[in-house]
């Protein structure tokens, strides 16, 4: 499966904005979750130059919401690119709520080529900030940040370096509440361990966490036996395991460990579960009114068993 470009961001729906265009009115600056986002192969200006017409055609101080898209050849030039111009526009974004940095599709580059950079550069520039979304984790840099406000963090990668998930975890954020981190492969960077994970599923850090993804996974078994006993999961409403190499042992640790009842949505989808193990999980939790997601079973590659499984997302 291919990653999309965004549908929405902080509940408003993505907008293209296209400088000087005759297609219509616009919608009003807060009422859309705006794409700025050049063609590389196409487009004789630059993202600088694209940017600096959004900024002249819609009301800057009226946007919540900013979508970093494709910046020029994204393996070429780092995201520091456009996140300099973002925060040199500060005292003119003053609304800015949301930022995703990286919205590309595979057509534009695959995600592993997305190259990335120190990305907490926006929430010191942003103190109102409440999400931060990123994707790609080639070059992604993560040190521990404070910030008061953010409430929502997703990193999308095909494989995230240990040293971001640190960074992550030692960051003070009081009001995070939902937290997506897609792991990946080793292939592609992807080297954090279930030990790196100690720190946020003890419970300790994040207080009003509700809301945790550990996706995308080569090592899916692993998180879910560690997930089923982990001090923080009490006090989730939703758990997404998704996407991963999640098989029959992991889905059993899942059910042999603490209850699961107390959940909104168990998202599993993207597995490799038996029907039989299928089974089990939905009648251990759907009576409880836990909505379980158990879409996209998949079938190792070649027969290969345990083996065969592969992640959604990697290059």
């Amino acid at each position: 499966m291919s990653v999309d470009h965004l549908h929405e961001l902080l509940g408003l729906p993505a907008v293209d904005f296209q400088s000087g265009t005759d297609g219509g009115p616009r919608p009003a600056a807060d009422a859309a979750a705006w794409r700025v986002s050049i063609d590389a192969y196409e487009d004789e200006g630059t993202w600088e130059e694209e940017f600096n017409a959004f900024l002249d055609e819609v009301d800057p101080a009226g946007v919540r919401a900013l979508i970093i898209g494709q910046w020029g050849e994204s393996y070429e030039e780092k995201s520091s690119y456009p996140i300099g111009l973002v925060i040199a526009a500060a005292d003119r974004l003053t609304s800015l709520e949301a930022v995703f940095v990286g919205d590309l599709t595979m057509e534009e580059a695959e995600i592993s080529w997305i190259e990335q950079s120190d990305v907490t550069a926006l929430l010191d520039a942003f103190p109102a900030l409440v999400e931060l979304g990123v994707r790609g984790g080639s070059e992604l840099v993560f040190p521990p940040a404070k910030h008061a406000r953010l409430r929502a963090l997703t990193i999308e990668t095909g494989g995230l370096p240990r040293e971001v998930v640190r960074g992550v975890l030692e960051s003070e954020l009081p009001a995070l509440e939902r937290l997506d981190l897609w792991l990946g492969v080793s292939a592609y960077g992807g080297d954090a361990n279930v030990p790196d994970l100690a720190p946020l599923l003890a419970g300790t850090r994040f207080p009003a966490l509700h809301h945790l993804g550990l996706r995308n996974s080569e090592i899916q078994n692993e998180i879910a036996t560690a997930v089923a006993s982990a001090p923080l999961v009490a006090r989730l409403k939703t758990l997404d395991l998704s996407c991963g190499t999640l098989g029959d042992e992991g889905a059993a640790a899942l059910l042999e460990g603490q209850p699961l009842t107390h959940l909104d949505v168990l998202d599993l989808h993207h597995h490799f579960l038996t029907e039989p193990m299928e089974q089990r999980v939905t009648e251990a939790l759907a009576p409880h009114g836990v909505r379980v997601d158990l879409s996209e079973r998949c079938e190792p590659w070649d027969n290969r068993g345990p083996a065969g499984r592969y992640v959604t997302v990697s290059e």
